[in-house]
């Protein structure tokens, strides 16, 4: 049967695919296959290049030749790598065989094929390939996605800094803040995020079938393995270089990644939560699109999808990143595979996350902020003067400031009238009397404009 979009298990292979496309190229089996190549390639040469009288450095050609398998690797090399795979019943062993096939049509590369893979264990090329795999996939998709919804909370945060609203604690009509400051809230706790992301290391090692330099040191027993080791995973493919490992590198900076990852969507569940109340409030409208239906039944609806979508895969998201995490960590003695079919899940945690963003971004791109509604629900609020008024009432020494306040409006609707009265009937001094009943739901929110210009 030809697989399709209407018969894929997966909603990221299927709905969803033109969604997750730049993801592909490096977490799906075709990327695991090219960044094999890619360390098979740069650990042959390196070995080229370490002085054995037994293998001389490669030429110029030989080297072009070598790494342009990897610059044109292909859908056609990773078939012919998976048929190979067929007889090998081993994925890495094919690809082994794959790069020494292609060494055959030139005479110094055929002389040399056996130092391909050489002393390796197949996790060393694994955990490397790993590495670089998430290593591409976060700076050329995941921290580009999310410095866009970052860019664009920013500039909606700068844009509505000033618009007042009412605030609400436990559901409760609570100290008046800004649209923006709430805003700038966000963009401050996902910048912490993205530092986080950004930063978690990826190392690897490439220290042999139990984290020793056995076989290598068996061949050459004076070499400097794990300097030459260190020079491979540094220099030629740029990641962390972690010298005590098992079999397996222990994957703890991956699992940094995904807690980062999943900390950031957390974040993002709840933004998505709060905006999708608003939306219920009326404080957002959302723009409508020519052709689209909110409801089969009720035609009046603009139902927020975008954002219950985004809270829908962020969930996804982080069950399978946090099992990522808590997993890959845990291997019994030197080396069990629990850990190989859970890394090839990595696509699809993070494939649900840039899934989700991407909805995040088309739910604020349909916002509309309707100012009128934000206004009728401050101006129905004057009970939240009753903080700013006990506490100048402190400053001036009055008796039981607080308990007179709460008298006067706990569970109660409160007027603007009913609220000048009560600070006219106050033994303050005339300009601070005149300050208060200047005072206004909509005025009273603190720093937060300044704050919200700031972030």
């Amino acid at each position: 049967m030809n697989l399709s979009a209407l018969t894929a298990l997966s909603p990221l292979d299927g709905r969803y695919a033109p969604k997750v496309a730049a993801l592909r190229p490096f977490l799906s089996e075709f990327g695991l296959m090219h960044r094999r190549v890619q360390v098979e390639v740069e650990w042959f040469i390196a070995l080229s290049d370490a002085g054995f009288q037994e293998f001389k450095p490669l030429s110029e050609a030989s080297r072009g030749l070598l790494r342009g398998l990897v610059l044109r690797f292909s859908e056609a090399d990773a078939q012919a790598i998976k048929d190979i795979e067929k007889t090998t019943n081993h994925d890495v062993k094919a690809v082994e065989y794959w790069l020494k096939d292609r060494l055959k049509a030139t005479p110094e590369l055929q002389a040399a094929s056996e130092f391909v893979h050489f002393a390796c264990t197949s996790e060393d090329i694994n955990n490397t390939s790993h590495a670089l795999m998430l290593k591409g996939a976060c700076e050329q998709v995941v921290l580009p996605a999310l410095d866009g919804i970052l860019q664009h909370l920013q500039v909606m945060a700068h844009e509505m800094a000033e618009l007042p609203m009412i605030s609400r604690t436990h559901g409760q009509t609570a100290s008046p803040t800004t649209v923006g400051k709430e805003l700038a809230n966000v963009v401050a706790r996902l910048r912490t995020a993205r530092e986080s992301i950004f930063r978690a290391p990826l190392p690897a090692k490439m220290n042999g079938a139990v984290g020793n330099y056995n076989a290598h040191l068996a061949a050459w027993p004076d070499f400097d393995w794990e300097g030459f080791a260190r020079g491979v995973v540094e220099q030629r493919l740029r990641l962390h270089f972690n010298p005590y490992t098992i079999q397996i590198e222990p994957h703890d900076g991956m699992a940094e990644l995904f807690d980062a990852v999943t900390r950031c969507n957390t974040v993002l569940i709840d933004f998505s939560r709060d905006v999708w109340g608003y939306i219920s409030l009326g404080y957002f409208k959302q723009k409508t699109k020519e052709g689209e239906i909110g409801s089969s039944t009720m035609p009046h609806k603009v139902n927020p999808i975008d954002f219950e979508n985004a809270e829908g895969n962020l969930g996804l998201a982080n069950a399978m990143l946090t099992h990522l995490s808590q997993k890959l960590p845990i291997s019994r003695w030197q080396r069990d595979l629990t850990d190989s079919t859970v890394l090839r899940n990595m696509g699809v945690a993070l494939g649900y996350t840039v899934l989700a963003w991407d909805s995040l971004q088309r739910g604020l791109a349909k916002l509309e902020i309707d100012e009128a509604a934000l206004a009728a629900d401050l101006d129905a609020a004057w009970e939240v003067l009753a903080e700013p008024i006990q506490t100048v009432m402190r400053r001036y020494g009055l008796p039981n400031p607080y308990e007179q306040l709460k008298a006067l409006t706990r569970g109660k609707a409160i007027s603007a009238h009913a609220m000048a009265e009560f600070i006219e009937s106050l033994d303050l001094p005339a300009h601070e009397k005149a300050r208060l009943k200047a005072m206004t739901p909509a005025s009273y929110t603190g720093a937060a404009a300044v704050l919200a210009r700031r972030i």
